[in-house]
C-alpha cells in the first residue's frame, strides 16, 4: 500500500452527519458556563430571598398600621356625639337648667350616637313580641302572661347587638310561658 492512497482511519467517521459542527467538548470551557449559570443562579436566589424578607416586613408593618387606626373612621363619627355631651354636661350645671330640655337633648344625642354606629354596621336587637330566638336572645327567666304568647319575647331587659351581621352580644330577655295554669284544673 502506498501513502498516497487514503486509507480506513483518514476518512471522516460516520456517526457525526456531514453538514453538522461536532460540539466542542472543552471541560474548561464547559465548566467556566455552569460556574457563570450558578453564580446567576445564586444572585436570583439571594435576590429573591431580600425580596421575601422586604414584603414579609412591609406586610407587618402594614398589619400594624390598619390595627392601630382601624378604628380611625368611626372614632371621627363620635367627636360630634362628645361635643354634644360635654354642652349637654355644661347645660346641665347652669343654674335653674330646665329638665325637660335637658332630657331633650340628651334623647336627641343618643340619637346621634345611635346613628352613628348604625353608619358603620351596628344593629340593634330588641326582639319585644317577638318568639325567642335561642341565637339571638339570652332569656333571664321565664313568666306567665296572657297578652304575649308562649315562647314570645315578653320584656327586653337589656338591648343586644350586631355588626355586620355578626353578633356581638345577645338581647337578654324575660320570655313568655303562657297563660298561668288555673288553680283548679289538675293534670
Amino acid at each position: 500500500m502506498s501513502r498516497s492512497e487514503p486509507t480506513d482511519t483518514d476518512k471522516p467517521s460516520p456517526s457525526v452527519p456531514p453538514n453538522q459542527a461536532p460540539e466542542p467538548a472543552v471541560p474548561g470551557d464547559q465548566l467556566a458556563a455552569a460556574k457563570k449559570e450558578a453564580t446567576e443562579n445564586y444572585d436570583r436566589y439571594v435576590r429573591t430571598v431580600a425580596d421575601l424578607d422586604n414584603f414579609r416586613r412591609r406586610t407587618v408593618r402594614e398589619k400594624e398600621e390598619l390595627r392601630l387606626f382601624a378604628t380611625s373612621r368611626v372614632l371621627e363619627d363620635l367627636l360630634p356625639v362628645l361635643d354634644n355631651l360635654a354642652l349637654g354636661l355644661t347645660a346641665a350645671k347652669q343654674p335653674g337648667a330646665d329638665l325637660k330640655t335637658l332630657v331633650g337633648g340628651v334623647d336627641m344625642v343618643l340619637q346621634q350616637l345611635k346613628a352613628a354606629l348604625a353608619g358603620h354596621g351596628l344593629k340593634e336587637i330588641s326582639p319585644a313580641g317577638q318568639p325567642f330566638d335561642p341565637h339571638l336572645h339570652e332569656a333571664i327567666s321565664h313568666q306567665s302572661s296572657t297578652a304575649v304568647k308562649e315562647e314570645h319575647v315578653m320584656t327586653v331587659v337589656r338591648t343586644g347587638y350586631s355588626l355586620n351581621g355578626r353578633l356581638l352580644r345577645p338581647a337578654a330577655v324575660i320570655v313568655s310561658s303562657g297563660a298561668p295554669a288555673k288553680e283548679g284544673a289538675k293534670a
